[in-house]
């Protein structure tokens, strides 16, 4: 294979649309604009939901309901094996020690501490957490409160 025999394969590159280049070209004349009104005239623009005049969907349709993203908080997930690398053996975790860690940012009071990883060092915990989290902590010495 060389170079001056690679090819695109058929329809990779689709040429642009010229319009206004004469009849012949089949574009030409009033370039694909229709005869007259709103848009065939210059400087043509409107709003996506414009509907002539008329009043827009969107302002017809009656809005109901409720929406809960407001109120559903999703709580910050922390691993057990990111204690055991942020701190020391002994440590008592609340959710200010966590922050001071780097893992809350205070945006999101809601913190839950997850059984993913290995747990060696014995922690006091003051957050809630998960039933494997508790299991792993309390195998390695430490107390969930």
């Amino acid at each position: 294979m060389e170079l001056n025999s690679l090819t695109n394969t058929p329809g990779a590159r689709e040429r642009r649309k010229r319009v206004g280049r004469g009849c012949g070209s089949g574009m030409g004349k009033t370039s694909c604009k229709g005869q007259k009104g709103q848009q065939s005239r210059k400087g043509h623009k409107h709003k996506l939901v414009f509907e002539g005049g008329q009043m827009p969907l969107v302002r017809r349709l009656p809005k109901r309901g409720f929406n809960n993203a407001a109120f559903n908080a999703k709580a910050l997930a922390v691993n057990v094996s990111d204690l055991e690398k942020k701190f020391e053996a002994g440590a008592e975790i609340t959710v200010e020690s966590l922050a001071k860690a780097g893992f809350s940012d205070n945006k999101n009071p809601k913190i839950k501490i997850l059984g993913t990883g290995e747990l060696t060092k014995k922690f006091t915990v003051k957050v809630p957490c998960s039933a494997s989290a508790k299991a792993k902590i309390e195998k390695a010495g430490g107390s969930v409160a």
